[in-house]
C-alpha cells in the first residue's frame, strides 16, 4: 500500500517515516511539509494512504480535505484530541493518531487501512471477450483502465501489490503473480523468479542468470533457467 506523510514538522515527517519503514504493508513514496504541494503530487499519481497532520499553517488538514478531489484514505496525526468527532464525519478518514506514535498503534491504523481498502487497485475478475483478448483491465481510482499486454516488459511482487512495467507507464495493482499469470498469454510470459514475471519477447540479453529488459535486470532462478532457454529462438 502506497503513501505519502503531510506535516509541517520536519521531526513528526521523520517519525512516520521511520513507522512506515517499519511495517511491511505500506511504502512511502514522498513527503511534504506543505499541503498545497501533497495536492498537486496528487493530482498526478494515485495513492492508497495519506498520513496528515492537522496543525498546519496557513492550510489545514482539513482545508486539504475539503480541497482535494477523490480523496484516498487518510489518518490523522496530531496532538490534539478535540477534533476526533469532527474528523469521523469524514468518509475518507478512517483512523486518528495522537501524537507520540508508537509502532504498535500505526501498525493498527494500517491494518484498519488495508481491511477497507474497497477501492485499492486490483486486476479485474471478469472475463473478457475474444476481441479484447490483447487488453489487461485493472482496477484503479474507480476507474476500468486498460492495459495492452503486448506493452507489458515485467511484473514484480511487491507484498500485497504488484508492479506492474510497460512501454509507457508504471501501475502498482493490488494482486498477486499468480493471479496475473491466469490472465496472460502463456506463450509469451514467464515466471523466471519468485518476484518476478517476465515477457519473453522484451528481452535484450541473457547473461549467467540474469535477463535484460528496457532497464532492468531481472534475476532467473535456477529451476526456471531451462525453460527460459527452451522458449528462445536460438542457433
Amino acid at each position: 500500500m502506497n503513501c505519502i506523510v503531510i506535516d509541517d514538522e520536519e521531526t513528526s515527517r521523520a517519525i512516520v517515516g521511520h513507522l512506515v519503514e517499519n511495517n511491511p504493508n505500506v511504502q512511502l513514496l514522498d513527503s511534504f511539509s506543505c499541503a498545497i504541494n501533497a495536492i498537486k503530487y496528487l493530482n498526478e499519481y494515485s495513492i492508497d494512504l495519506v498520513f496528515l497532520d492537522i496543525h498546519m499553517p496557513t492550510f489545514t488538514g482539513f482545508d486539504f480535505i475539503r480541497t482535494v478531489k477523490n480523496a484516498p484514505k487518510i489518518i490523522l496525526t496530531t496532538s490534539d484530541r478535540d477534533f476526533a468527532l469532527d474528523a469521523f464525519e469524514y468518509d475518507c478518514i478512517i483512523d486518528y493518531f495522537m501524537k507520540p506514535i508508537t509502532q504498535e498503534r500505526f501498525n493498527k491504523g494500517v491494518e484498519k487501512a488495508l481491511s477497507s481498502n474497497k477501492d485499492a487497485a486490483e486486476i479485474v475478475d471478469s472475463t473478457l471477450p475474444d476481441e479484447a483478448i490483447d487488453d489487461l483491465y485493472v482496477n484503479i481510482d474507480r476507474r476500468l483502465v486498460k492495459i495492452d499486454i503486448p506493452s507489458i516488459n515485467l511484473i514484480q511482487a511487491k507484498g500485497d501489490y504488484i508492479l506492474l512495467k510497460t512501454d509507457s507507464k508504471n501501475y502498482m495493482v493490488h494482486s498477486t503473480l499468480k493471479k496475473i499469470v491466469d490472465k496472460l498469454p502463456q506463450d509469451d510470459f514467464l515466471k523466471v523468479h519468485r518476484s518476478y514475471v517476465i515477457n519473453t519477447k522484451k528481452i535484450i540479453d541473457i547473461e549467467d542468470n540474469s535477463v535484460l529488459i528496457g532497464k532492468d535486470v531481472i534475476p532467473v532462478s535456477r529451476s526456471n533457467r531451462a525453460e527460459l532457454l527452451r522458449r528462445l529462438n536460438r542457433l
